[in-house]
């Protein structure tokens, strides 16, 4: 794994590049979501073809990967910002070029599909990356996820506190990694697999019932990414029910095979899918406290 790198402040004023590299996007929610940023200071651009549409994804693989690469050769983008996720990264992530990412160091920000993006781009380029806010909600947007996400990638703060239940185990540090669950556990046995030794694992999911948490969890277990983890955080499980079977809920479903385990964990952060998704930095150390219920990134994401 190359020794880890931090991407370049976003100054300014500076450009936003968008990129969907994953599902469509709707263009109404995409239009709402560059008017924020135009409010908050900042140029965008995108491709006129960011709007094309094949079958589920945002134009075939070809469109997606050059868009993806030509936003990060171009030295007049300072930030590449996923407009939403969905499913897609896979087909496309091998088609990047790691040496180029690096040495452009720029910031890329997205959550969900993203993850594998994130995860590709700490494991075969070297560089930190950020889990946050896209364009996929609009206007609906929480000002408080934006502005949050402004002051992590201009380097006027580490990142925002993240605040959940605590569940007990004291506290610990370790690198920040994670995200969507789905796609961490689809990361393994490829060459962006997550590495969670002496890490804080943080995930969260949309749509998936308990049983199939369990099924995710159970697997990541399996493949030994729980033995050496230092510290777990849940983000949101948002509409993880199952009302057939209404207990085990989801977090239930995690608390059972987390606590074994007697490390720092809690629920309930506010990332992911919910109303709030606050940023933080995919690859840096955090320090996590399992009696408050906190997660701390300990130093700046940019440099």
């Amino acid at each position: 794994m190359p020794p880890l790198a931090k991407p370049r402040a976003l100054r300014p004023g500076g450009t936003v590049g968008i990129a969907a590299p994953a599902f469509p996007i709707d263009p109404k929610k995409l239009a709402a979501g560059e008017a924020m940023w135009r409010r908050a200071g900042f140029q965008v651009r995108r491709r006129e073809d960011l709007l094309n549409v094949d079958g589920f994804l945002a134009g075939d693989d070809a469109r997606r990967s050059k868009e993806l690469s030509d936003l990060i050769s171009d030295p007049q983008i300072d930030l590449v910002l996923c407009a939403r996720g969905g499913y897609g990264c896979h087909r496309i992530v091998s088609a990047l070029d790691a040496p180029r990412v690096r040495a452009a160091r720029k910031p890329l920000v997205g959550y969900s599909d993203i993850t594998t993006l994130l995860l590709w781009q700490r494991r075969c380029a070297g560089l930190v990356g950020f889990h946050g806010p896209m364009l996929e909600k609009g206007d609906q947007q929480a000002a408080e996820a934006l502005a949050a996400l402004v002051s992590l990638l201009t380097g006027a703060s580490a990142g925002p506190v993240l605040r959940g239940r605590g569940c007990g185990g004291g506290h610990a540090e370790g690198r920040l990694v994670g995200g969507n669950l789905v796609t961490l556990v689809a990361s393994l046995g490829t060459p962006w697999e997550i590495d969670t030794r002496g890490a804080i694992l943080l995930f969260e999911e949309i749509g998936e019932r308990p049983y199939r948490i369990d099924r995710l969890l159970q697997q990541l277990r399996a493949a030994g990414k729980l033995d050496a983890v230092a510290g777990i955080g849940v983000g949101s499980l948002s509409g993880c029910d199952d009302p057939r079977y209404p207990r085990p809920s989801a977090e239930e479903v995690v608390s059972a095979l987390v606590a074994p385990l007697r490390i720092p964990f809690f629920v309930g952060l506010p990332f992911g899918h919910g109303a709030l998704n606050l940023a933080w930095p995919f690859g840096l150390r955090g320090r996590i406290d399992g009696e408050l219920g906190t997660v701390e990134p300990l130093e700046r994401a940019v440099a």
